[in-house]
């Protein structure tokens, strides 16, 4: 399994995936897996299987570029991350580290300096970001699973876009965060696989003493612009899909959630709390004209006077309300409104990149103010169009019975996905 991860890391498919390789480690540590089998004495039911880190956690011995060429000149790592080292030893085999969106601030998965990776469903198409290579590795077979990141989408979105599951934890699910941060309020660890059952196998493992919960037993659609404003694609397929878990017994029922709204509101006046805090991580750079993309210089210089103290204030309450407004239930909607944007058309010019952005990250961005963790699922295109994503979310700490409920409706392990992609 090693080799094939290492093989297929340097195919045509797998093009601007990694950006660091760790072969000679991923091949010590499989073959340390490989002897502990022959003894049976496995140490996870993760032992072995291959694994990809987005390039913001520290692997012992690489640079941890956070997708800038304003880092190549760091020094290596001296040790992993806290993470790294939690699933290093439940047996998991480090194949490498992932290309993502510069600093992670994008939820398109351009990368001008490394390369963008190529999206397995439309080569002409952005992966999604920020943890677009996570995305890809998995798509294309690099990896079982991908850890990364999700601040405002950056593990939903390109997951959906390429026709992965991804699952952003709540905050802190796995301890402290060690990576390199965007934003420390709203970061969150997240995975990509192909199942349900691949997240929730590793979830398990690094968090101890829970117990098994029974899946949601309702889904809330939120009336307003999270179905309403969906290209008609992403429409069709949302509809269908729905159509399908009513058939099959599912509740679901569609109504206000006023928390929703007004958090909504506070982004569209006050501006977000990420944008803020890349500012104060990376604002230095803008006196450097060759340090950053255009692009994350356009989206620092547009947050160095955003005051986000009514986004902070009102966050706690917002929170208790959407907890209290969903009842239990599980909130459904698409994880992107939109098919992945052209590359060609948002390199033509920087407003039509910077609305692609916005639009691409709407609706992941608000769930992570709230505090929500999610799951997005693949579901089919509806004539002859590009799959899209389901996200059902739920409110900071429900992980457990998100991932029961997300288990019931993915696609069975092992599926294989279309590859529709030219090139």
């Amino acid at each position: 399994m090693c080799e094939l991860s290492l093989a297929r890391a340097h195919t045509p498919a797998a093009r601007s995936t990694m950006i660091t390789m760790t072969a000679d480690r991923a091949r010590r540590e499989a073959f340390d897996s490989d002897a502990r089998r022959l003894r049976g004495t496995l140490r996870s039911t993760v032992d072995g299987i291959p694994v990809v880190w987005k390039d913001l956690f520290d692997v012992a011995g690489t640079v941890t570029t956070c997708g800038s060429s304003s880092r190549l000149d760091e020094p290596p790592a001296q040790a992993d991350s806290t993470l790294v080292r939690r699933l290093r030893a439940l047996g998991t085999v480090t194949v490498g580290k992932t290309n993502l969106s510069e600093f992670a601030f994008s939820g398109l998965g351009i990368n001008q300096h490394f390369g963008t990776p190529i999206n397995p469903l439309d080569a002409a198409r952005v992966p999604g970001g920020s943890s677009c290579g996570a995305a890809v590795a998995v798509a294309v077979g690099v990896a079982k699973l991908a850890v990364g990141t999700d601040t405002s989408g950056s593990v939903r979105v390109p997951a959906a876009f390429t026709g992965c599951v991804g699952f952003r934890a709540s905050h802190h699910r796995y301890g402290p965060n060690d990576f390199h941060a965007l934003s420390p309020t709203l970061d969150s660890v997240g995975f990509i696989a192909r199942s349900v059952g691949d997240i929730q196998r590793v979830d398990r493992l690094l968090v101890r003493g829970q117990h098994p919960v029974p899946p949601a037993s309702q889904l809330i659609i939120p009336a307003g612009e999270w179905v309403d404003d969906c290209s008609p694609g992403v429409h069709a397929s949302f509809t269908a899909a729905v159509e399908a878990l009513r058939r099959n017994g599912v509740v679901v029922t569609t109504r206000e959630l006023p928390s929703l709204r007004q958090a909504q509101r506070l982004l569209d006046t006050h501006g977000t709390i990420v944008g803020a805090e890349a500012y104060a991580a990376f604002g230095a750079l803008l006196a450097d004209p060759a340090a950053m993309e255009a692009a994350t210089r356009r989206r620092l210089r547009r947050n160095a006077s955003a005051a986000v103290a009514p986004l902070r204030a009102a966050m706690p309450l917002l929170r208790l309300r959407f907890r209290a407004e969903l009842g239990g239930a599980i909130m459904l909607c698409p994880t992107v409104r939109h098919e992945p944007p052209h590359i060609a058309d948002l390199l033509a010019g920087a407003a039509a990149y910077d609305a692609a952005n916005a639009s691409t990250l709407r609706t992941t961005m608000v769930l992570s103010y709230l505090g929500a963790c999610g799951v997005t699922l693949p579901v089919p295109g509806v004539d002859d169009e590009l799959p899209s994503g389901l996200l059902l979310s739920a409110p900071d700490g429900d992980d457990g019975v998100l991932l029961a409920t997300a288990a019931e409706f993915s696609p069975p392990e092992g599926r294989e996905r279309p590859q529709n992609a030219a090139g």
